[in-house]
């Protein structure tokens, strides 16, 4: 068993960043994948990056170049540090654990983007 938690959340006016952090109780080096996820109000959950177990990324095309996906498998911690960021952006933001058998997600951390 895993347990996320996510971590970094918060209000951030236009243009400005955030980290997010995404700490897992046991190793996530047996992850096959993990990934962050949002939801905004009203709207579906949608991925926003992933990061597989060699470190391959992916990115939402609304993300890319603005947003970087991390992970520290000696810290058991992923990261998604988040620049120029955009009203647009704000949502809960959950990350996730894909393993061999179960997904694992965190409880979300809120990002605000507003002025």
């Amino acid at each position: 068993q895993v347990h996320l938690v996510e971590s970094g959340g918060g209000l951030v006016q236009p243009g400005g960043s955030l980290r997010l952090s995404c700490a897992a109780s046991g190793s996530i080096f047996s992850m096959n994948a993990m990934d962050w996820h949002r939801q905004a109000p009203g709207k579906q959950r949608e991925l926003v990056a992933a990061i597989s177990r060699g470190g391959s990324t992916d990115y939402a095309d609304s993300v890319k170049g603005r947003f970087t996906i991390s992970r520290d498998n000696a810290k058991n911690t992923m990261y998604l540090q988040m620049n120029s960021l955009k009203p647009e952006d704000t949502a809960v933001y959950y990350c996730r654990g894909v393993g061999s058998m179960f997904d694992y997600w965190g409880q979300g951390t809120q990002v605000t983007v507003s002025s």
